[in-house]
């Protein structure tokens, strides 16, 4: 068996819009092993939660996937028909949103959404249903009998990991995940963290896990691919990122937040990026971070580097990698 089990090939999303075309993801490319936690990370509007929903091709009007290929288990999902989608959303990839109060239902009870979704793929009856419920609900940590509980009745850790358990509960070989601990206290997140890590060490699942918190990632994954501007500017193993990273951009992430660990002594200054992202619907030509790049020579700003290998397992997206 092939140890590749998602590979995205030039990905491209746009927005059709009255004025024209915007293009919000721009021939994105990774793969993703079996068993391997893959990171992406980029600042709000890089293309992160975008590229998830166009691979289990629930983007909506006016967004449209206009190029690439979506390869799961050998399968492009992007030439699958609608029953065939249906089938393999949450049995065989499953997808854990930001916002879990959003994600569910707030009308229906814990245990009665979570009866839902295995009956939806298989043949079973709703006490069955329950009862993996309540198994379910243990295996995240929550006490069995919360399958009583509607979402308000929750905190918002909790509701996260019903999130979670409902995202398991038909052992996907792939899940997607959001930005699943952007509402929690940092407390939650770190405990929210080791059960997504003990779960998937239980029952080898990938992940693909979205995130703005470099740092988050470095800790939890990995390889890591690095967005800018709906386009793909480094990719490399976790630890290749903390300490050699190409791309000016990844390197000013880095930046933006303190160690975990590091000598004695006071911490490094942090220091933010300057300006903003660019604007989608008008791009800087060339490469798109020259604007805020301190490196930028008159060739990022007349041509957008081609993504490049550098080293093993290591790509990176700047003019400065060939100069």
């Amino acid at each position: 068996m092939s140890s590749e089990l998602l590979r995205v090939e030039d990905l491209r999303v746009e927005y059709l819009t009255a004025t024209g075309r915007v293009r919000v993801v721009d021939d994105v490319s990774f793969t993703l092993r079996r068993g391997e936690v893959l990171g992406l990370a980029g600042e709000s509007g890089s293309g992160k939660t975008t590229i998830a929903l166009a691979i289990l091709r629930l983007l909506k009007a006016p967004a449209a996937i206009t190029g690439g290929r979506v390869l799961f288990e050998g399968r492009d999902l992007l030439d699958l028909g609608e029953v065939e989608l249906r089938r393999l959303r949450g049995r065989r990839i499953a997808l854990v949103t930001q916002s879990a109060m959003n994600a569910l239902n707030p009308v229906l009870t814990i245990g009665e959404q979570l009866a839902d979704a295995v009956i939806e793929h298989e043949r079973v009856t709703r006490f069955r249903a329950l009862e993996r419920a309540r198994a379910q609900l243990e295996v995240v940590g929550i006490d069995p009998d919360r399958v009583r509980s509607y979402p308000h009745e929750l905190s918002g850790g909790m509701r996260q990991r019903v999130v979670i358990a409902m995202a398991l509960a038909l052992s996907p070989a792939l899940v997607l995940m959001d930005e699943p601990t952007t509402a929690l206290d940092v407390i939650v997140q770190r405990e929210l963290l080791g059960q997504i890590t003990k779960l998937r060490d239980e029952r080898g699942f990938s992940i693909l896990f979205i995130s703005h918190d470099l740092s988050l990632l470095l800790e939890l994954c990995t390889r890591i691919g690095v967005l800018y501007a709906g386009r793909l500017v480094e990719s490399a193993a976790a630890r290749t990122l903390t300490y050699r990273p190409k791309h000016p951009y990844t390197d000013a992430l880095l930046r933006c937040f303190p160690g975990l660990q590091g000598p004695p002594g006071p911490p490094p200054r942090l220091v933010g990026i300057g300006g903003a992202p660019p604007d989608p619907r008008d791009p800087p030509p060339g490469c798109r971070f020259h604007p805020r790049c301190a490196s930028s020579v008159d060739l990022c700003r007349a041509a957008a580097p081609a993504l490049t290998t550098v080293a093993a397992d290591h790509d990176v997206a700047c003019h400065r990698m060939r100069s």
